[in-house]
């Protein structure tokens, strides 16, 4: 019996050295994910467009200098580039973002939005001038620029717009940019000169989506988003003053790394998802990572390259492998 017993407890702890093993080496790999997103009336100057998506770096590194993730995105054949938001981990080690963006060849339409463990885009310190952060400032001087409204990219006559998806769920944006414009002040404001710069900043980043309202439905609209937009809030949108949910042709997001944790038959354990029933444990598991659709809206989520502390001891990846997704967009001309 105590033989027996023996040779159970080498059995499981050898299993466990392997399980460590296996998960140290799953988690220091990526892999690529090729989806094809079909867009309705996709005009055929656009037809093969591809998108490369980098989401939830987390201030991870692969390779020396991010070489070996350097390697992968410079091999890739794509027409724009997208970070999805949290490429840092809540700290000001800009280190591995800043050493993946210098590597970066093809930055000719590199767009950012910010993720919850990003640093602010702009100093939120109302005492001094209102101007964008250090680490905003840094990433645009590698070429990445910051999506804070609308990015266009023109084929002939035809356009790809990369929205803001926040900013956009406002309705009435005119209503917005005018009540912004007659905005009143007091002379003796302490913070005046930083608020009156913020507020013309919002009129700006406004007026620059103001065309949504009267768009040619004909154009490719994609809303970038570090945060899913789940069904309860699409419909939320729908049904509250002051908002609205534009049909766009896609959303791309990010944030929830693919559940992060998955077993076997099961999935994702939890998604950090507050508009879920139980606060993201369990949740429908085709809405964790990938492509779907609601209300004829396609929208398409990254497991992203890394992990967060959300449970400290849980802070990695289990049968989900870091990834990087290229995203090409066909219409009826490839039908």
């Amino acid at each position: 019996m105590k033989q027996l017993m023996k040779r159970g407890i080498t059995g499981l702890i050898l299993l466990c050295v392997i399980l460590v093993c296996y998960i140290i080496w799953d988690n220091r790999r990526f892999i690529i994910v090729e989806q094809e997103i079909k867009i309705d009336d996709l005009p055929e100057e656009f037809e093969g467009f591809t998108i490369l998506q980098i989401s939830d770096l987390h201030e991870k590194v692969f390779g020396s200098g991010q070489e070996k993730l350097i390697q992968a995105v410079n091999a890739i054949d794509y027409d724009a580039i997208i970070f999805t938001g949290d490429m840092q981990n809540g700290s000001i080690n800009y280190g591995p973002f800043y050493s993946l963006i210098e590597g970066i060849e093809n930055k000719k339409h590199a767009l950012y939005i910010k993720g919850n463990a990003d640093p602010e885009n702009y100093q939120s310190d109302m005492q001094k001038p209102f101007v964008k952060s250090e680490f905003i400032k840094g990433m645009e001087r590698r070429g990445v620029q910051l999506l804070e409204s609308n990015y266009t990219i023109k084929r002939g006559s035809e356009g790809i717009h990369f929205i803001d998806f926040e900013l956009s769920a406002k309705a009435d944006i005119q209503g917005q940019i005018d009540m912004l414009n007659n905005r009143s002040i007091p002379e003796n404001a302490v913070y005046r000169d930083h608020l009156n710069a913020r507020f013309d900043h919002q009129t700006k980043l406004l007026e620059d989506i103001s065309f949504l309202d009267k768009s040619d439905q004909s154009e490719v609209f994609i809303a970038l988003n570090h945060y899913p937009v789940v069904d309860k809030r699409i419909d939320q949108l729908n049904s509250t003053p002051g908002s609205v949910f534009r049909p766009f042709d896609l959303i791309v997001a990010g944030h929830y790394h693919g559940g992060q944790i998955r077993l076997p038959f099961l999935g994702a354990l939890f998604v950090p998802e507050a508009w879920y029933e139980r606060n993201g444990f369990l949740p429908p598991q085709d809405r964790v990572k990938g492509l779907w659709t609601y209300k004829g809206t396609r929208q398409y989520v990254s497991a992203g390259l890394g992990s967060s502390d959300f449970v400290p001891f849980l802070n990695f990846r289990f049968l989900n492998p870091p990834e990087i997704n290229v995203l090409t967009l066909i219409g009826k001309h490839r039908e």
